[in-house]
């Protein structure tokens, strides 16, 4: 069974990700980063270029492929949840942990990560960083649904995040995994 991270842009998934699936000695697939792989293009680049209806058609794709695996931990695309079959592929051999950061934690990540060079794609007419309040209200109820457990991650550190999701997880992910890379 898989381990799923869902939640809104720098809630935190890519980081607890990689060290959830490191100490559970698992693969660790970013559909993010996969997706950038398929099309050769930066997200951002991909998005400005061909659309969000592209985008979302890759991501469906890349989010079969990530799901078909085994014992693996998986960290989505913030938006992944609003398409109703990714959240299908997903829960159908993962626990899906819906890693839940508020606004003001978000746009302050985003901002250190915009500085960072690590630019996201507008999601609607406004500027990444404020359009971050109406996409949670839009999301919440799709983040909730989605999700077998939710964390609030605002005053976490990533390790601290994924001591919490070590603590809580259902007794058959803890068996023996096997780390194959």
């Amino acid at each position: 069974m898989n381990i799923v991270l869902i939640g809104y842009r720098c809630s935190g998934k890519t980081r607890v990700g990689r060290i959830l699936a490191w100490d559970l000695k698992r693969h660790f697939l970013d559909t993010d980063h996969l997706i950038e792989v398929k099309t050769g293009m930066p997200i951002d680049s991909y998005v400005t270029r061909y659309g969000w209806n592209d985008f979302r058609n890759v991501e469906r794709t890349v989010i079969d492929e990530s799901a078909s695996n085994d014992n693996v931990v998986i960290a989505t695309g913030g938006g992944a949840v609003m398409d109703h079959m990714n959240v299908q592929k997903l829960r159908r051999n993962g626990w899906v942990v819906w890693l839940d950061a508020g606004a003001a934690a978000i746009r302050e990540r985003m901002a250190r990560a915009q500085q960072q060079g690590d630019i996201r794609p507008q999601l609607s007419e406004n500027d990444p960083l404020e359009e971050v309040d109406t996409m949670l209200r839009e999301r919440r109820a799709a983040y909730e649904q989605a999700s077998d457990w939710a964390l609030r991650t605002d005053t976490r550190s990533p390790q601290e995040v994924e001591r919490a999701i070590m603590r809580a997880l259902p007794h058959e992910l803890r068996g023996n995994p096997v780390r194959t890379a």
